[in-house]
C-alpha cells in the first residue's frame, strides 16, 4: 500500500474527512507511480496500489479519466506553488535558477510527457493555466533584469528544459533524480551564455495539440 505524509491541512480535519483526505492522497500517489510506469494501465491497478477496493476507488473518481485528469492538474497546481515560491527569493538570476530546480525536483513534468492526450482536459483547470503563464513571465522578466538571461530566451523555453530533464527516467528513482539535477546544471548555464540561439523559439500554444484525446 502507497503511504503519504500527512499534511498540516489534513491534521486539521475532523476525523472523517482527515480519513478521506489521507485515502485521496493515497490513491493519487499509487496513480502517478502506475500511470507513469503505463499509461494505459487499467484503473484497478491503481487501487491494488493503493490498497483500496475498486468500489472505494471510483466512488472518489467516476472513471479513469477523471483520475487521470485530476493527477494532471494537481501537477499543474503543485508547479504553480513552486513559482510562486521561488520569486520569494530577492536575486532575480536565482528566481530562475530555484525555480527550475524546484519544478525538477518536484518531477511535475513527468505528468506532461507520459500523460498529455490520455485524458479530455476541461475548462476547470484555465485559472490555473493562466496562472502559470503569469509566473512564467514574471520570473524571465526577473531573470532578464538580472542582465544573466541570454538574448532570445522566452517563456516557453521553460517548458522544453523542464521536458528534457524529464524525459530522464530509471528504475531507480533517486540516480534520476540525480542526473536529472546534472543535466539541467548543464542547461542552466546555457542560459546565461552570449551567443545567438539557432531557429526561432517555440510559439505560444506549439504543443497544445498534444494535449488533446487519443486513443488509449
Amino acid at each position: 500500500m502507497s503511504k503519504t505524509a500527512e499534511t498540516p491541512a489534513q491534521r486539521a480535519l475532523p476525523g472523517r474527512k482527515a480519513q478521506a483526505a489521507r485515502n485521496d492522497e493515497i490513491i493519487l500517489s499509487a496513480a502517478r507511480e502506475v500511470f507513469l510506469a503505463e499509461p494505459k494501465a487499467p484503473i484497478a491497478a491503481v487501487a491494488e496500489r493503493a490498497g483500496v477496493g475498486i468500489s472505494a476507488l471510483y466512488r472518489r473518481y467516476s472513471s479513469k479519466d477523471v483520475l487521470l485528469r485530476t493527477l494532471c492538474y494537481d501537477g499543474l497546481r503543485r508547479y504553480n506553488a513552486e513559482a510562486e515560491a521561488a520569486l520569494q527569493d530577492s536575486d532575480d538570476w536565482q528566481v530562475l535558477v530555484d525555480f527550475l530546480q524546484r519544478v525538477v525536483d518536484a518531477d511535475v513534468h513527468s505528468l506532461t510527457v507520459h500523460l498529455a492526450g490520455t485524458f479530455t482536459p476541461d475548462d476547470s483547470i484555465l485559472p490555473e493555466v493562466m496562472r502559470s503563464a503569469e509566473l512564467n513571465e514574471e520570473i524571465i522578466r526577473r531573470a532578464r533584469e538580472s542582465g544573466r538571461l541570454r538574448d532570445g530566451v522566452t517563456t516557453q523555453d521553460l517548458g522544453l528544459i523542464l521536458e528534457s530533464c524529464a524525459a530522464i527516467s530509471l528504475p531507480d528513482p533517486q540516480r534520476a533524480a540525480k542526473l536529472r539535477r546534472r543535466i539541467l546544471a548543464l542547461l542552466i548555464d546555457g542560459l546565461a551564455v552570449p551567443g545567438e540561439l539557432p531557429g526561432p523559439p517555440p510559439a505560444p500554444n506549439e504543443f497544445a495539440h498534444r494535449w488533446q484525446p487519443h486513443g488509449r
